[in-house]
Order: C-alpha cells, then structure tokens, then sequence
C-alpha cells in the first residue's frame, strides 16, 4: 500500500509544501480540499454537478460585460487576485490540481491566463 501511495503522491512531489500550507492556514488548506472533491463528484442523471457548473462557469469581476443570472450557479470572483493566489501556492499539488481545473473547464480563466505578460510566475 506504501508503493501504490508514493506512486499516487509522484513520490512525495510537493508534500514539504502541502506540509507548510497545512501549517500556515488549515483552515484554507483544508476548504481547497472539499472544493476538489466536491467539483469532482459524479453528476447524477437528472441533474448535473452544481459544483462544477461553479467551477465552470464564474467570471471576472473586472470583465466589462453583463454579468447574466440565467445560470443559478453563476457568480463573480476579481481574476487578478486569484491568479496572484494560485502563483503563490503552486508547490502546493491542490493549488496545481486546481489550476488544472480551471484551465480546462472554465473557458473565462483559461482566457486570463493566457492574456497575462507575466505567465512565467506561473509555470
């Protein structure tokens, strides 16, 4: 079980960070991890992830345009402190597994992202 972990894990690739993370703000490190799992649950025949259709779709609050109330789900977060947020804490595998999240499902950050001159604080 101890080599199907460390397979898991890459071989402890960002544990000492997680480690300090967990240190410095359970609390944060903690609600990341529910907001992974729960965006990640299987979607129901009838009705679809909420999580994930969060995930999906939220928005810019600078963005200029119309913010629409059509998707219940819907709601704005300010893009520049969450980019700065997830430069920060990327030795962190949640931080990462959530980047990747939202690269690929939510078209507005992947917009971002790749609109930004300053990638390389990123990557």
């Amino acid at each position: 079980a101890a080599g199907l972990w460390t397979v898991f894990t890459l071989g402890g690739v960002g544990s000492k960070a997680s480690a300090q993370l967990e240190q410095c703000s359970p609390l944060a490190s903690q609600s990341l991890l529910l907001l992974l799992v729960l965006a990640n649950l299987t979607d129901a025949p009838d009705t679809p992830n909420p999580y994930r259709q969060a995930i999906m779709s939220f928005k810019n609050t600078q963005d200029n345009t119309g913010f629409s109330s059509s998707n219940p789900h819907a709601f704005q977060i300010n893009f520049n402190s969450l980019y700065t947020a997830l430069c920060e804490q990327q030795k962190s595998d949640q931080a990462t597994l959530l980047l990747y999240m939202l690269l690929h499902q939510n078209s507005n950050v992947r917009t971002y992202v790749l609109a930004r001159t300053d990638i390389e604080n990123l990557v």
